[in-house]
């Protein structure tokens, strides 16, 4: 005990704690973690719901005001549909939405469907769980045939057990949604809480989209403007690599002349 009393947590720099960055040892070794400084609280609103369009339609001006929602759910909520609800609730689109989840039924993904159709919804990210691709190939089938429309989705595999959904809207408000809940129904309570919070979204999205990157199954097409691009700068390192290589020939043909001229004079001199 006597150890423990004599220890001295003054010199301890918080801020540099903060700074400090921590590198996850795991098999794909692309995603790092970092202290999170906390911010100023901001009261929580505390909710009981059953169906994700009665959480929509009751709250959704307060989750755009800046609310901290945080809601027990019941295992009739399909998170799709609170999407849905709250996309055609305050008629903003969202410019892209990115999910993890270790599993997601066929009703989610008819809702995710739905924010396509309805023209609220521009670009999809879906990050799912290893064991759900490799034990449910019937919805991944499904999947791929509601979502993969437009070149707008992508959907990951990687190891995971997260659950988040991180909404960024066309007028720039970063809305994040997190907790216990899977995208698919279940028979058990769950958590969540809601947020306008752009910090948790840049965090979390952060190291989301190095998963994507690495661990995409969807070949996309380069198109536009990005294809533009990509052909000019492919353009301009060509013609830089033919101006480096003809100063490479210049080069060896002066040495050679060079060489040819010192050769000619130490004949001269010997025969001389």
């Amino acid at each position: 005990m006597e150890d423990y009393e004599n220890l001295d947590f003054e010199d301890i720099n918080i801020d540099e704690i903060f700074d400090t960055e921590l590198s996850i040892e795991d098999e794909y070794k692309i995603v790092q973690t970092r202290y999170c400084k906390p911010k100023l609280f901001r009261p929580v609103k505390t909710v009981k719901y059953k169906y994700a369009k009665e959480l929509a339609k009751e709250l959704h001006e307060d989750i755009l005001n800046g609310d901290r929602v945080y809601a027990i759910i019941s295992g009739n909520f399909i998170f799709g549909d609170f999407i849905e609800a709250f996309l055609e609730k305050t008629g903003l689109i969202a410019d892209e939405i990115t999910l993890s989840t270790l599993s997601i039924s066929k009703e989610n993904v008819d809702s995710l469907r739905n924010c396509f159709e309805m023209d609220q919804l521009n670009s999809l990210n879906l990050i799912i769980s290893d064991y759900f691709f490799s034990h449910n190939r019937e919805n991944i089938s499904y999947i791929y045939e509601e979502l993969d429309i437009r070149d707008s989705f992508q959907l990951a595999v990687a190891g995971i057990h997260t659950k988040t959904i991180l909404i960024r809207m066309l007028d720039g408000k970063k809305i994040v949604i997190h907790g216990s809940a899977n995208l698919r129904s279940s028979s058990s309570m769950e958590q969540i809480m809601i947020e306008t919070n752009e910090e948790l979204y840049d965090f979390n999205y952060d190291w989301q989209k190095k998963i994507i990157h690495k661990y995409a199954t969807i070949r996309k097409s380069i198109r536009g403007e990005k294809l533009w691009q990509a052909v000019a700068k492919s353009e301009q390192v060509g013609k830089e690599r033919m101006v480096e290589h003809h100063g490479e020939l210049k080069q060896q043909e002066k040495h050679f002349i060079e060489g040819s001229q010192e050769a000619h004079s130490k004949s001269e001199v010997a025969n001389g």
